[in-house]
């Protein structure tokens, strides 16, 4: 039986992050809630994933972080989009955008 949620692919969550991360600075936490939220709970992003999609954007120079103190008090590390990651977002959402396209001309193709 399949599962009512969706994994994503490496690309689409990288995607995923820049976007939630565009809106302002937010912590990892923060990102996974928002992507839940957002969805409307189709999409949930595990642990295993989302901390090395952030190191490897954070790697690239997609995402700059800093610690700061969140919500709870505690200590966090928030990123934030570089000039550089949003240049990146943008190239990302136009492929998807075409991506998309095509998968729905296919989709709506008569059998």
């Amino acid at each position: 039986m399949a599962s009512d949620k969706s994994d994503l692919l490496q690309g689409t969550l990288d995607m995923l992050v820049l976007k939630i991360v565009a809106l302002e600075p937010v912590h990892g936490y923060g990102i996974a809630q928002r992507i839940q939220q957002i969805s409307r709970d189709v999409l949930q992003v595990q642990q295993g994933s989302l901390y090395p999609a952030l190191h490897r954007l954070e790697k690239r120079g997609w995402l700059a972080a800093e610690w700061r103190e969140s919500e709870t008090g505690r200590e966090a590390k928030f990123y934030s989009l570089t000039r550089v990651g949003r240049k990146q977002l943008e190239a990302e959402t136009e492929n998807w955008d075409r991506l998309a396209g095509a998968v729905a001309l296919i989709m709506k193709t008569a059998e």
